[in-house]
C-alpha cells in the first residue's frame, strides 16, 4: 500500500509526498529530518490518497507537484 500525503506547513505552504509507510515518514518530518519542512514545523495533514500501485501513487504525486495538479488540489482536496 502507497500513500500520497499533503501536508501544510506552519508558513503556509505545502509539501507532497508519497510513502509505502506513512508513519514512519509522519515521525521523519516531525523530527525534522525532511529538509523542506524542516524549518517550516509545525504541519497539519491535509490529504491522504491510498494506492496499491506504487507507479499509480508516484504519478499523481508529480501530478499533485504540476501546475494542473497544484489547481486540482486547491480546488478539491484542501480547499478549507
Amino acid at each position: 500500500m502507497w500513500i500520497v500525503y499533503i501536508l501544510k506547513c506552519i508558513d503556509g505552504t505545502y509539501y507532497v509526498g508519497c510513502t509505502g509507510n506513512i508513519n514512519d515518514r509522519i515521525a521523519r518530518h516531525e523530527r525534522g529530518e525532511v529538509s523542506y519542512t524542516s524549518t517550516r514545523l509545525p504541519f497539519q495533514i491535509v490529504h491522504q490518497s491510498v494506492f496499491y500501485d506504487k507507479y499509480k501513487a508516484f504519478e499523481f504525486e508529480n501530478y499533485l507537484k504540476s501546475g494542473s495538479g497544484r489547481a486540482f488540489a486547491i480546488k478539491r482536496l484542501y480547499s478549507f
